[in-house]
């Protein structure tokens, strides 16, 4: 996987405060999700990737150019859409993005044409000649995601993209991001907090908490190697031979009482199979818990393990976020495991 970002104990403070905390890692994703309370240091990670803040200490790579000594390459790679309007006030919306295309080192004679097909791209092209402080919420999101694209960027930077917006322009700005990603020309980097846009967006994503990164995993991979955390309340029958059936499919399992059973089922065991086996040892099913992780329940773990992640940052450079079977066969124990539920017997 191609290296997208590269993170090289990279350091910001302002003052005397510390703002990034010595952030290592590597990102590759074809859309990675940048997650994290507000003062996590997300927006302070961007403007430091884009160079409006030096590092104090470390550095970082864009596709593999150092941000502090090919800060003019850089540039020229990422487009920026940024969280709060930079419009020029009076300026038609073609005119102003042909001038970001100029900018970004597009020769002027090109740029007028690049600024046509990004604005009909992005479902502007009606309305380019109009000014653009006469838009609306939604269209300026447009626009400004038209000025990030003009230049054809290998990274796409966006800060809170539907920010804002209604249910349609949402979901048009989704689209959008999707079929950028799908068309394989651009990476993109996306803040935000909708934790639903990320989900329907990335493919990675990495959560900052207090300036340090809480958690960077493939959302993909989690995916599919993510393990159903099943709670079953049983009456009657044989519990022994249930339960060795149970550790036959594969399954993890621990006995809670004795009518509870927590089991971490297989991808290749089906709900189906647990009530088999209950009628072959003549156990009733009375209640079942089904409970898959999500990207809220990462981010949430990501935010529970943040004060431990920070000790283990000031030794490593990093906070990694370690989830194994045993420790999320633990939580549900806790009561963890909620979701679907299912009443009745066999």
């Amino acid at each position: 996987m191609t290296s997208v970002i590269e993170l090289e104990r990279l350091s910001v403070t302002f003052g005397r405060r510390p703002i990034l905390k010595s952030l290592n890692g590597t990102l590759g994703g074809r859309a990675i999700g940048l997650l994290g309370p507000n003062g996590a240091g997300k927006t302070s990670l961007i403007h430091t990737l884009l160079g409006f803040h030096p590092p104090t200490s470390g550095t970082a790579r864009i596709f593999g150019q150092d941000i502090t000594t090919d800060a003019k390459l850089v540039r020229a790679t990422v487009g920026y859409m940024p969280e709060s309007d930079s419009f020029i006030a009076k300026m038609s919306c073609v005119h102003f993005v042909r001038l970001m295309a100029e900018l970004s080192g597009i020769p002027a004679k090109h740029a007028l044409e690049r600024a046509h097909e990004a604005l009909f791209f992005v479902g502007l092209g009606e309305a380019r000649y109009r000014p653009v402080d006469s838009y609306s919420l939604g269209m300026k999101q447009l626009a400004k995601l038209a000025q990030a694209i003009v230049h054809g960027p290998k990274l796409i930077i966006l800060d809170e993209p539907t920010n804002g917006l209604d249910p349609p322009t949402r979901s048009r700005m989704i689209s959008l991001i999707r079929q950028i990603r799908d068309g394989g020309r651009a990476r993109i980097l996306l803040s935000s907090h909708l934790l639903r846009d990320v989900e329907e967006c990335c493919d990675e994503i990495l959560v900052l908490k207090d300036g340090r990164i809480a958690a960077n995993c493939n959302l993909e991979e989690e995916r599919r190697a993510n393990r159903k955390f099943i709670e079953l309340e049983t009456r009657g029958g044989n519990r022994a031979a249930f339960v060795e059936a149970i550790n036959n499919l594969g399954c993890e399992y621990a006995l809670s009482g004795e009518r509870r059973i927590k089991l971490i089922l297989q991808e290749t065991t089906e709900i189906s199979d647990l009530y088999r086996l209950a009628l072959e040892n003549g156990i009733q099913i009375r209640r079942l818990n089904f409970k898959r992780d999500s990207l809220e329940d990462i981010f949430l773990k990501a935010m529970e393990n943040g004060n431990a992640g920070e000790s283990a940052a000031a030794n490593n450079g990093n906070a990694n976020i370690i989830e194994n079977g045993n420790a999320q066969l633990n939580e549900t124990e806790n009561g963890a495991a909620n979701g679907r539920t299912s009443d009745g017997g066999l």
